[in-house]
């Protein structure tokens, strides 16, 4: 292993600027994950940027498996509209127009 490596990074520790609760996905600085623990203001805590997760999902949206996803931060749902929204991974199955949830691929890029 290289002398500079530090970790794999699909682990990061950051402060919450908000208030964050386990499992469910913010946006904190240009990166996109889901808090592993829950946090007040001003707490660190684990944000895991990649992996599979089951996510609120636009119920109308009937996505194609490896659809992109797109996180919709202000219903906080992932979503297949692109516009005014925010690239996070693809859906991992395809999904019909009655669905809330679905399994998201995320993409552990920033954003």
């Amino acid at each position: 292993m290289a002398k500079n490596y530090i970790k794999s990074g699909c682990i990061l520790t950051v402060t919450a600027i908000a208030a964050v609760t386990s499992g469910e996905p913010v946006i904190v600085g240009s990166l996109f994950g889901i808090p592993m623990t829950s946090a007040a203001i001003g707490e660190e805590f684990e944000l895991k940027v990649d992996g599979v997760w089951t996510i609120a999902k636009t119920t109308a949206n009937t996505p194609a498996q490896f659809a992109k996803a797109y996180w919709n931060d202000t219903a906080k749902e992932v979503t297949t509209t692109a516009s005014g929204n925010t690239l996070v991974g693809v859906f991992s199955y395809a999904y019909d127009g009655t669905t809330s949830e679905a399994e998201v691929r995320l993409n552990g890029n920033s954003i």
